[in-house]
């Protein structure tokens, strides 16, 4: 496996994109002396395209016959040190992995779980109960290892795994001989301390550490219901972070770790002293209230940067995947092959406060790798589906 190849362009004409794109790929092929023959296409589209899908995978498989293509839409696109929000745009990246260490699945096709050690995954936000089947599919692979996520648009939403899909969940099965590295980025502030919840009523808090829920709520705002306005000001710009029960909830310099999903604060009930919350919970989890904070996420984006080029730059073996028996792989560390970033549609330059910020955050922290993404409804890491996140993999040349 070598380095792969990336591109990206915006045209009001999606053939025309794709025209641009390909000018790109094929100026860099020429540059490769022992050829590049490119197995699996990884392609995201903005919404604008979405209406076009299906003759923009025929135009692909045309330009690139043998590649088996996986990809999915979103209101923005993510390339090397560029984002397309809201613009008709395309970002898409080959690699020359041999075709027996991946396998592209769909609803169609299930997922072989004998091959699977990770897998890449897209997935309709209108699927019913879909934590629990991210779980199972995570069961499914040998790492437990899932990176991905939602696919997003004002109209259609869809995925492409050999195919286009309006709905289901879809993606791409990695063998154990792919060495991955990945990092969930957080961009959300704790407003004070982590809390055990003690009473709750599905997604209805009603005591933190055995006390009313709203009273803690207003306390980590420094508001009060007797100012009605300011306080509901203050809320809704508040976000709730809930931790498993046995897992950190905080990780270096005190930001949420990797077990912490963000989920939204979504109404409060003065007479019970409780607060709603976008997801069910459960007793015994943590919950801290939050906010969303740039320069928290740019310090959180720089150190899952840093800490991937560690250890693709050390002489120690490339790790396994969390969940993998046996620790650390046998393989030596090397250079970064390709990357995918999968960022919030939250996030994105805006956030960070200018055109392409994100973009060129992970451009100069990681350096200038083959990089394709898209900005989705929800972040696929672990096992668990995140927001307001951004989920980084990188591919280790071994």
């Amino acid at each position: 496996m070598g380095p792969f190849i990336a591109a990206h362009a915006t045209h009001p004409d999606a053939g025309m994109a794709l025209a641009l794109v390909a000018a790109q790929v094929e100026a860099q092929r020429a540059t490769r002396p022992g050829g590049f023959v490119p197995t699996l296409g990884l392609v995201y589209l903005t919404d604008h395209y979405a209406a076009q899908a299906e003759a923009l995978l025929a135009q692909m498989r045309q330009r690139w016959p043998g590649v088996t293509w996986a990809g999915a839409s979103g209101i923005g696109v993510i390339g090397s040190g560029a984002e397309y929000i809201d613009t008709p745009a395309l970002s898409l990246m080959l690699t020359d992995l041999p075709a027996w260490q991946f396998q592209v699945f769909n609803g169609r096709q299930p997922m072989d779980a004998a091959l699977a050690h990770s897998a890449l995954v897209h997935a309709d936000p209108n699927l019913p109960e879909l934590p629990d089947l991210l779980a199972e599919l995570s069961q499914r692979t040998r790492s437990g290892y899932l990176f991905g996520g939602l696919s997003g648009g004002r109209g259609r939403v869809l995925q492409i795994a050999d195919g286009v899909f309006d709905g289901g969940l879809c993606g791409v099965a990695f063998g154990a001989d792919v060495a991955l590295i990945s990092r969930v980025t957080q961009g959300s502030q704790p407003l004070g301390p982590v809390r055990r919840i003690t009473a709750c009523d599905r997604n209805l808090v009603l005591t933190l550490d055995h006390q009313p829920a709203l009273p803690q709520l207003l306390a980590d705002l420094g508001q009060s219901l007797e100012r009605p306005e300011p306080a509901l000001r203050a809320m809704r710009g508040t976000l709730v972070g809930l931790t498993a029960h046995d897992a950190a909830a905080l990780g270096a310099g005190g930001q949420f770790g990797v077990d912490t999903r963000v989920r939204h604060l979504i109404g409060i009930d003065p007479n019970r002293e409780a607060v709603a919350v976008a997801d069910l919970v459960q007793p015994g989890e943590q919950l801290a209230f939050c906010r969303r904070d740039m320069a928290a996420a740019r310090r959180d984006l720089v150190r899952i940067c840093s800490e991937i080029r560690e250890e693709v730059e050390t002489d120690a073996p490339v790790p396994a995947l969390p969940g993998t028996p046996g620790g650390a792989r046998d393989r030596p560390a090397s250079r970064i092959a390709g990357a995918i970033y999968v960022s919030c549609a939250g996030r994105g330059g805006p956030h960070f406060g200018g055109p392409s910020a994100e973009a060129l955050i992970l451009q100069h922290a990681l350096g200038d790798v083959p990089l394709v993404g898209f900005f989705a409804g929800g972040e696929i890491a672990h096992h668990h589906l995140y927001g307001y996140t951004g989920v980084l993999t990188v591919f280790v040349q071994g």
